[in-house]
């Protein structure tokens, strides 16, 4: 029996296999065509191997809707962000609810079919407003969003084949995958760690924390689309390696990719990621501070209070809050600010853009904030 259950109580599988795959790659040829961008390339694998469950497809407007407004779908399970599927309003007037479209990427590798059940046009700006709390450009999100079409698809979709060339193949577990990977380790209560950022001491910290408290953890780093100023993802899995590798327990611990792509929604993104971590079997979620945020968009702890807004019941998993960490001279010994009595001038913390100089000037930073053989690789790969 799994630990816990898919959220909406059942895991999604939304892939064709055998004489059904076939009659339906048959019949590619003869529907319209609609080419994915790489965030809905990443949606639409999130949505057939069930880590969107209970999403059978591309949202269509009541759940749009609901979500947008209240992060609960239309039928009162908790959700936050909109899974969407948009195109220009001249490919929009072309297209007739009720047919299947084939769904491309790259426009030559066939994907799968979009049902079409419904079309219709959508407010960009309220999404960002409620979903981002911003209409600035200058966020990441909403960029993306402004530059989607002005008509979005709704309906189930029906996979034919996977993205094409996947990243870090051997650690792309499905759902069901992890689940029985939990299983044969013997795990009941499993931590999801997400990250798109190496992991520095405060992330070891909090990791180390959560794990004295559970039977294993779920290092699950996403791979999607991110901002071009993050570091790319094979950097990061190599840093992931090497942590798991001399820093945890290997019988505790597990390395696997989350193939979604990065909204920076901030808080709502938080919940998001807490949601797709159960789909994966996951009993609880680290949310540290400013979840998922980017610039100054969001508070600090904003990422944590937005679970109050929730039924515990209803979201199914546990979140586990932590404070902002650090080495403390003083205490000797990592902190954070819940168990820290000294002066922040005793703290050693540095800025994103502080770390990147001096990873780029080849210097280590200090021994207190990042591990050596971390550090090592990304000096590594700013000289490159």
């Amino acid at each position: 029996m799994d630990t816990i259950l898919a959220h909406g109580g059942r895991l999604i599988n939304r892939e064709l296999s055998g004489v059904e795959r076939e009659a339906l790659l048959e019949r590619i040829p003869s529907m319209q065509r609609i080419s994915l961008r790489p965030r809905e390339v990443s949606d639409l694998e999130m949505i057939a191997n069930g880590a969107f469950s209970p999403l059978e497809g591309f949202m269509c407007e009541d759940d749009y809707i609901a979500v947008r407004g209240n992060k609960h779908l239309a039928s009162g399970l908790p959700w936050t962000i909109p899974v969407t599927l948009s195109v220009g309003e001249d490919i929009a007037k072309r297209l007739a609810e009720g047919t299947d479209l084939a769904l491309f990427e790259n426009g030559e590798h066939v994907l799968g079919v979009l049902h079409l059940t419904q079309k219709f046009r959508y407010d960009k700006e309220r999404e960002a407003e409620r979903v981002y709390l911003t209409t600035e450009e200058a966020h990441p999100g909403v960029a993306a969003l402004y530059e989607q079409g002005e008509f979005l698809l709704g309906g189930r979709i029906s996979v034919l084949n996977r993205p094409y060339n996947p990243a870090f193949p051997s650690y792309r577990l499905d759902p069901r995958e992890t689940r029985d990977a939990f299983k044969k380790k013997g795990w009941s209560r499993v931590v999801a760690f997400q990250t798109r950022n190496p992991i520095h001491r405060a992330h070891e910290y909090i990791i180390k924390c959560a794990l004295e408290v559970v039977d294993g953890l779920l290092l699950h780093p996403l791979v999607g689309e991110t901002k071009s100023d993050d570091i790319p993802a094979d950097v990061r899995m190599r840093c992931y390696e090497v942590m798991l590798a001399n820093y945890f327990p290997k019988t505790r611990a597990m390395l696997a990719v989350n193939p979604a792509a990065m909204r920076y929604a901030g808080p709502r993104e938080a919940v998001f990621h807490a949601i797709i971590r159960k789909n994966y079997g996951c009993t609880h979620f680290i949310v540290g501070r400013d979840h998922a945020g980017v610039g100054n968009y969001y508070g600090t702890y904003d990422a944590h209070y937005i679970f109050n807004e929730f039924d515990p019941e209803a979201l199914g998993i546990t979140p586990m809050f932590f404070d902002h960490s650090f080495y403390c001279r003083s205490c000797d010994s990592m902190a954070s600010n819940k168990t820290c009595p000294h002066d922040s001038s005793d703290h050693v913390t540095l800025s994103g853009t502080k770390v990147r100089e001096m990873l780029s000037r080849g210097e280590m930073p200090p021994r207190e904030f990042s591990r050596a053989p971390v550090a090592e690789i990304l000096i590594e790969a700013m000289k490159k």
